[in-house]
């Protein structure tokens, strides 16, 4: 893909596109035109996510309104209580919340976390956000995940700046309330889903999502990713291939990985034909070092590495769990594994106003899609794919500790 259409995607997707919103199905939409323009027939599946809109959200201290954004789906209502900072989260950290409203050093929680807290008696949560020393003092917007909520009750939480949270326990506040007002509602995301047919009934999986954050444009998280798939898409059709190329862009991964899920969900049945997942989340930065997680047997970790070498494309690998949409298609026994670009986050940040095209090299960027694409010509073409369908049992560990089926130990 030459250089001048790739930063015409970029270009042309350069705003916010938020789980659930009209601007992700505006880019579904678009993906889909793209594999089309491609030749490779594409069609669009909606799944289920969570939505709701904030009339009022507004955070007290000691009756002095700190500027605040509520959490979407935590509920509508009013708590009040003694502010408890809680920098950890032991057992005896979670013991002092009872009745208290619990400020945390996160931007948001994990299961077990939120369902101690429950157990504990806090009232509400509070988050933080951002760098105090920035000037600009955005707060972002996130969800409390029914994921996390489980069978617990909703508690009201909401996001602060850093600078706000800091002046908080320097001020040694006493007394915060927490009040969200807000219509809860069922929406829809999207996935998009294109194929380029192979010789066999089985396929090598390709995802990548397109969803934002609710401040970020996602040039580099995650619009990269599905550039990945397009470039990938243009360099194998028309080829003969022993197995065929089923591309995954999914929606609302930033809210849990949903549009994944859904899509495993979805297709079950279809599971036992998909000989490996690969992911694409984040490349193409400026700078940074490319990585290869697999979530499969060893040998492929080895396989990737050695294939780096034999191409001058330094790759480091490491078998285990990454944080994207490869994570679903692994718990459900598929090989799986994500590759990225991953820069220091001084210069390539991600989930804030300053992830947008300025970040990327599109010379980078042809390097990491030749390397993914050949990768996968490689698997493609295999008279049989050589990745056992056999997960590790240290993966199905993290498998369980990520998925908040298991504690981590």
């Amino acid at each position: 893909m030459n250089a001048k259409k790739l930063k015409q995607i970029f270009k042309d997707t350069d705003f916010v596109h938020r789980s659930g919103t009209p601007e992700e199905l505006r880019v579904a939409e678009y993906l889909k035109a793209e594999c089309e323009k491609l030749g490779v027939p594409a069609r669009i599946e909606g799944f289920r996510v969570a939505m709701a809109e904030i009339e009022t959200a507004q955070v007290l201290a000691d009756g002095k309104e700190i500027p605040c954004k509520g959490f979407f789906c935590c509920g509508s209502g009013t708590v009040e209580g003694e502010l408890y900072y809680m920098p950890g989260q032991d057992k005896v950290s979670i013991a002092g919340a009872k009745d208290k409203i619990v400020l945390l050093d996160t931007q948001g929680v994990g299961f077990f976390t939120y369902q101690d807290l429950v157990k504990a008696g806090a009232k509400g949560i509070l988050f933080q956000y951002g760098n105090m020393y920035f000037p600009n003092r955005d707060i972002d917007e996130r969800d409390l995940r029914e994921a996390v909520v489980g069978e617990e009750k909703k508690l009201l939480c909401a996001m602060l700046h850093s600078a706000s949270a800091v002046e908080l326990v320097k001020r040694g506040v006493k007394r915060v309330s927490i009040t969200v007002k807000q219509l809860e509602f069922d929406g829809e995301s999207h996935n998009v889903i294109a194929e380029i047919p192979g010789k066999r009934d089985e396929w090598i999986t390709l995802s990548a999502h397109y969803d934002t954050t609710a401040l970020s444009h996602g040039s580099y998280d995650n619009m990269t990713g599905c550039v990945g798939l397009l470039g990938v898409m243009e360099a194998l059709r028309g080829k003969e291939l022993n197995y065929g190329l089923r591309f995954v862009f999914c929606g609302s991964e930033e809210r849990g990985l949903l549009g994944s899920k859904a899509y495993v969900r979805d297709h079950e049945a279809e599971l036992e034909k998909i000989a490996l997942n690969v992911n694409l989340d984040m490349i193409g930065t400026i700078m940074g070092k490319f990585i290869a997680c697999v979530s499969a047997e060893e040998k492929l970790a080895h396989y990737v590495e050695y294939m780096g070498a034999e191409l001058g494309f330094p790759v480091s690998c490491r078998v285990g769990v990454y944080s994207s949409d490869s994570t679903p298609f692994a718990d459900k026994g598929v090989p799986a594994l994500s590759l990225a670009r991953i820069a220091d986050k001084n210069v390539a940040p991600i989930h804030c106003r300053y992830d947008r095209p300025a970040l990327l090299s599109m010379e980078q960027m042809q390097k990491d899609i030749a390397f993914i694409a050949e990768f996968t010509r490689r698997m493609a073409d295999a008279a049989l794919c050589p990745v056992s369908r056999e997960i590790p049992e240290k993966v199905k560990k993290e498998l369980d500790e990520y998925l908040y089926r298991k504690r981590k130990s």
